[in-house]
């Protein structure tokens, strides 16, 4: 692999970095220690740094030696509020919060990436370097978009990467149009009448009918969806009573709808509002339902997926690019900012086949010069003029 020297000289470094975020790992928009390791690395390279965009989101600013675009390349801070169960010297001090999604590393890639290019600005243009808050299903990209982060620091384009346990390490995956999924979450609360257990017939249960609902929705997407379109909705959380003699007034299930086709989106929420205020009906009882979209759907412009395609072939060799990996029904918050600005979303394979968000999730440290020297091909590359734009 074709791996920057000065990325090479520092990756010991960047190692250790990366593993003292894993241990100190912190939840989205709570990312004060994280965020200030960013600004400090960026200032000592002499990099021009914001500091609380969108929260505790980063963002800094590098201008090459010549004319050219904005390049913006993006990666996550933020960690989950689940329990380790890794075994390593360097697993998370923090009870019950842990970097099982790898944003330790999109950081530490990144910041690699911003030393080199500070190293020797020998490119043209500019390049903003974004650091987000909250990835994880909290609305850190929108909170860094309502706080201005393209009218503040505009870009032409913009990059973002994943690691992907699915994928060989050396392999690199990029497609473009639809590569993940947009997704809603949704609340019902079903609302009867309390009574003694023991007399049932006195009140209004919620139970069976919320144990019916879970199962009336999953034909939601077998029976009202086109077969060919992708579409997911998953309940993921059930609550009702408190005690083993009374029967509860109400009772709450959530869960997640997941598409691609914004027409689909749609038909869901249609059948989840039908479906739950029938079976409530039928049982007597009222329905609250509130369902909202959370992530749109991660799109690649076209133009931007070859140029990421060029560059990353120029690092991996051009037969380690996977062209072929369907789209992903997991959503990613980078979608807003791909719906301001054209751009793409690699996936970065490496070894170790625990999946994304488990216990004994293991980010692989090989992956990190890989990524970084990727991100610096995006701005340094030889570059064809965007189409619409002069040079």
């Amino acid at each position: 692999m074709n791996i920057h020297p000065f990325i090479q000289r520092h990756a010991a470094d960047f190692v250790a970095l990366r593993r003292d975020l894993h241990a100190h790992p912190e939840i989205g928009f709570g990312e004060h220690r994280t965020a200030g390791i960013v600004a400090e690395k960026l200032r000592d390279w002499g990099i021009e740094c914001s500091t609380g965009v969108g929260g505790t989101g980063v963002v800094g600013v590098l201008r090459g030696r010549g004319e050219g675009p904005t390049i913006g390349l993006r990666a996550d801070m933020d960690a989950l509020p689940m329990q380790s169960r890794l075994n390593v010297p360097w697993a998370s001090k923090v009870n019950g919060v842990f970097h099982g999604c790898g944003h330790d590393g999109h950081t530490t890639s990144l910041l690699m990436a911003a030393h080199c290019l500070a190293s020797n600005v020998d490119f043209a243009g500019t390049v903003v370097f974004i650091f987000q808050p909250a990835e994880e299903a909290l609305g850190g990209a929108r909170a860094m978009l309502a706080d201005g982060l393209f009218n503040r620091f505009p870009c032409d384009e913009i990059y973002g990467w994943h690691n992907w346990p699915d994928l060989k390490l050396g392999s690199l995956a990029v497609m473009p149009g639809p590569v993940m999924a947009g997704a809603d979450f949704f609340d019902i609360t079903l609302m009867g009448r309390g009574a003694h257990a023991a007399q049932p017939h006195l009140g209004l249960d919620v139970v069976p009918a919320v144990s019916e609902l879970v199962l009336a929705l999953q034909t939601a997407v077998s029976r009202s969806v086109d077969p060919i379109e992708a579409a997911v909705l998953s309940v993921t959380r059930i609550q009702a009573g408190s005690a083993y003699n009374v029967l509860p007034e109400t009772a709450a299930l959530a869960g997640t709808l997941r598409y691609f086709n914004p027409e689909v989106a749609e038909i869901l929420r249609q059948v989840l509002h039908r479906t739950s205020n029938g079976v409530a009906a039928a049982h007597g009882l009222k329905a609250k339902v509130e369902s909202r979209p959370f992530f749109g759907v991660t799109f690649n412009d076209a133009h931007m997926t070859e140029r990421a395609k060029a560059c990353a072939a120029s690092v991996v060799s051009a037969d380690r690019i996977i062209q072929t990996m369907r789209p992903s029904l997991g959503s990613e918050d980078f979608s807003d900012m791909l719906h301001v600005v054209p751009g793409a979303y690699l996936f970065i394979g490496h070894n170790g086949g625990v999946a994304l968000h488990h216990p004994e999730y293991a980010f692989d440290d090989d992956v990190l010069p890989i990524a970084a020297s990727v991100l610096v091909e995006l701005v340094r590359s030889d570059r064809n003029p965007t189409p619409g734009k002069e040079k």
